[in-house]
């Protein structure tokens, strides 16, 4: 092989031929001279102005190389041309197998990919250009363990001689430099990396050498040929290959990848038809692959002892091993299909199959977009909470939202096709015009995207409005598993804000078992309510027995229950609804429209007591932040409530087990204790003999107990933690006791003496 020429940075290349030697000389002559005379035109002549597009792509050359003269013209149609990549394709190449493709598997469905899309062009072309129908198109893979080669073969549109160059040199052509000065400052915009036709290059991920035979389909008949394109990374050549076999008879290109020793696994049709049911399930032409099956023959055992007259020779299974074509994309695309003519047994079996689901789907959603985008989508709601979720309700696994372009599998790992709360939804989005990265790993942050998310997210929420509205029985099973879901997405997701408020739902006062939703609740307002009341507590009853509630249920207001932290930060995102306030009964500010002499009589009975409640906040220091005379109790003697932004006890549990660090967890606690206002009910018998025990006697053992007991009480029944449950402990039994020596002196008892 002749070497190549540098002349002025531009590559060159030469043409060698197998002739007579006479005609060799000749020939070898003829191309000295052409050197000659190019190097003296190229030192005259003033350097070639290449034309660059907007985005730094050069446009008029495909590859940098020049052509000997047309001395060599003569050279057979069997001799192989030589052709040297620019200097930066290095780098190109060392981007591609190091920065745009995290995953090797990936070069499979590149290949795939381009496979079937030249299948695609040769339809296209036959209906529109040609005369005859073409032949049936397919893709076949078959792998080669002693040669270690993988072989990937289409009968789509093929290339010419031409097409070879420039398509499988594109990079080149394209602007190599710009490329790779844009991609290594980071300034380069993301969307033009698909102009560079990487995708087949991701061969080099897994292959140090590769070679393509194509023919191309756009030739007449008569004069098509066969040309065979060799890279091993850094060059390339090409030449016909008339003897190169193709099982297409119009056209077809062959893909032969020889792998590198690292990447045997790809020999391994186990391994292939795992990737293939992976990323190329739905390609629209069938995918075969040259598998080894295992058939059983069965044959005289010779083993066996010789049969009687007149029976037959025992026979035995002998395993044999058969290598067929075996097609790996029998599932087809549901989704492609109009939902009028798709049954329910149908989508069930695809959820099934595709998700390896064992439940039926609770919703289908199945719809198509055209406009200034088009997509389909498939999407539905298992019956039962995921197995992947069933630990962290968020966890990576569990996202089963597969997106599609034009078919091939991309990920089903984005984050940004749905949001967080709908991580449980499974569904396919195939769109035609997506914008892609090169490697078709990173979703782009586009309009187009946008799009869809809004679009799909419309269009559960309506598939789940109308459970909500025809099927009340699985509503109540959607909320039971995915309730909390709907709840995160009220307190994250300020797009959806609005929308998620009709369908959260609460165990309230008078819903019994059952939950209800806001709108009911609205529903069943009394006359002059203008306020949606709700109460925490760590379960259904803790919150039922809560002290605020003795005047809800007098007044007959219903209340619902907060009986999750979640349901707190989520009542704090909902604020209002409908334009009714959400209003928690144990905070302090609580308003229940009292009269002008209901308010009159409270002001006295404040005034009497404001020295009970200032006494009271002495003797209990930092336990509370204030006392205050209230009007919310009925039987209780007294609550602790919470000022307007303060915690729950129960929210204060759940954030201090966030805490890791015990000077985190000594200040909150101080902050939390802080925030508890102590409130009084004055008409209660124990506030009124706890007031003549100040009068009387405010420094005795028996008053400070009772202070104490006041306030523990209180703290338990509004389900927060005492400080000290041991000194609790002796002051009841302190009290019992006293209650027994109270009885023993009061009557008399006769004693038996039992003699020992």
């Amino acid at each position: 092989m002749a070497p190549t020429h540098l002349n002025g940075g531009k590559t060159r290349r030469t043409v060698t031929k197998t002739r007579s030697p006479a005609l060799l000389v000749v020939a070898v002559a003829c191309a000295c001279i052409s050197i000659v005379v190019s190097q003296a035109r190229s030192f005259l002549a003033p350097p070639m102005a290449t034309s660059t597009s907007r985005n730094g792509a050069v446009a008029e050359r495909s590859l940098s190389l020049r052509r000997a003269d047309d001395a060599a013209g003569d050279v057979s149609s069997a001799a192989v041309e030589n052709f040297e990549f620019e200097a930066e394709v290095g780098k190109v190449m060392d981007i591609i197998v190091n920065s745009l493709y995290s995953n090797k598997d990936v070069f499979l469905r590149e290949l795939v990919s381009n496979a079937a899309d030249a299948c695609d062009k040769k339809r296209f072309l036959s209906l529109t250009e040609g005369d005859a129908p073409p032949e049936p198109m397919k893709l076949r893979i078959q792998t080669d363990k002693e040669a270690r080669t993988l072989t990937i073969e289409d009968n789509g549109v093929g290339m010419r001689k031409q097409d070879l160059i420039n398509n499988l040199g594109r990079i080149a052509r394209s602007g190599t430099a710009n490329f790779v000065k844009e991609m290594g400052e980071g300034e380069g915009d993301v969307s033009l990396i698909g102009q560079f036709g990487v995708g087949f290059y991701s061969g080099f991920l897994v292959a140090n050498k590769i070679e393509v035979s194509s023919k191309g389909f756009q030739d007449e008949e008569a004069e098509r040929k066969t040309w065979k394109w060799t890279s091993q990374g850094s060059s390339f050549t090409l030449q016909e290959a008339p003897e190169e076999a193709l099982f297409g008879e119009q056209s077809g290109t062959k893909i032969v990848l020889h792998l590198r020793e690292e990447a045997q696994e790809y020999l391994d049709s186990g391994k292939l038809a795992d990737l293939l049911k992976k990323y190329s399930e739905f390609i629209t032409f069938p995918i075969e692959l040259w598998n080894e099956k295992v058939q059983y023959d069965q044959v005289v055992d010779e083993t066996a002892p010789p049969p009687k007259e007149g029976e037959k020779p025992k026979m035995k299974s002998v395993p044999r091993s058969v290598f067929q074509w075996e097609q790996m994309n029998k599932m087809k695309p549901i989704w492609l299909r109009n939902p009028e003519v798709v049954n329910s047994s149908e989508y069930s079996e695809f959820y099934k199959t595709t998700f390896k689901a064992f439940d039926e789907p609770l919703t289908t959603t199945h719809f198509k977009v055209e406009g200034q985008i088009e997509f389909r989508a498939l999407v539905f709601i298992p019956t039962t909470m995921p197995f992947e979720l069933t630990r962290d309700m968020f966890a990576e696994a569990g996202r089963s939202m597969r997106l599609y372009v034009k078919r091939v599998f991309i990920n089903d790992k984005f984050e940004d096709l749905v949001p967080r709360w709908l991580t449980f939804a499974r569904g396919v989005v195939d769109s035609e015009d997506l914008p892609l990265n090169v490697g078709r790993e990173i979703l782009q942050k586009s309009r187009t995207l946008k799009i869809i998310r809004k679009r799909v997210v419309r269009k559960v929420l309506d598939s789940i409005d109308e459970l909500r509205e025809t099927q009340p029985d699985k509503y109540d099973q959607f909320w039971s598993s995915y309730g909390k879901y709907f709840k995160v997405g009220l307190v994250e997701d300020l797009d959806y804000k609005d929308e998620l408020k009709r369908f959260v739902r609460f165990f309230s006062s008078k819903s019994g078992d059952n939950m209800t939703s806001l709108s009911e609740y609205v529903s069943r307002m009394k006359e002059g309510q203008d306020q949606i009341y709700f109460v925490t507590g760590e379960g259904k009853r803790a919150a039922e027995i809560a002290p605020a509630m003795e005047k809800m249920k007098q007044k007959d207001y219903e209340v619902l229950y907060m009986i999750d932290p979640l349901d707190e930060i989520c009542s704090q995102s909902i604020v209002d609804f409908e334009g009714h306030k959400m209003m928690d009964i144990n905070k302090a500010g609580l308003d229940l429209g009292k009269s002008e002499d209901e308010k009159q009589a409270m002001e006295d009975t404040i005034k009497e007591y404001e020295g009970l409640a200032t006494w009271l906040k002495k003797q209990l220091g930092e336990r509370v932040q204030k006392v205050q005379v209230g009007d919310r109790l009925v039987d209780s003697p007294a609550t602790l409530v919470q000022g307007e932004w303060g915690m729950s006890p129960m929210m204060q549990r759940y954030m201090k087990s966030q805490t890791t660090s015990s000077a985190s967890d000594s200040a909150f606690a101080i902050g939390s204790r802080n925030q508890a206002i102590l409130e009084i009910n004055p008409s209660h018998a124990v506030i009124k003999q706890l007031k003549s025990a100040m009068e009387t006697a405010p420094d005795a053992d028996e008053t400070e107990d009772m202070v104490l007991m006041l306030y523990e009480t209180a703290a338990l029944i509004g389900g927060y933690t005492i400080e000290d449950p041991g000194d609790f402990a002796k002051r009841v039994t302190k009290l019992m006791e006293s209650m027994g020596s109270g009885e023993a002196s009061g009557g008399s008892v006769d004693a038996e003496v039992i003699s020992p």
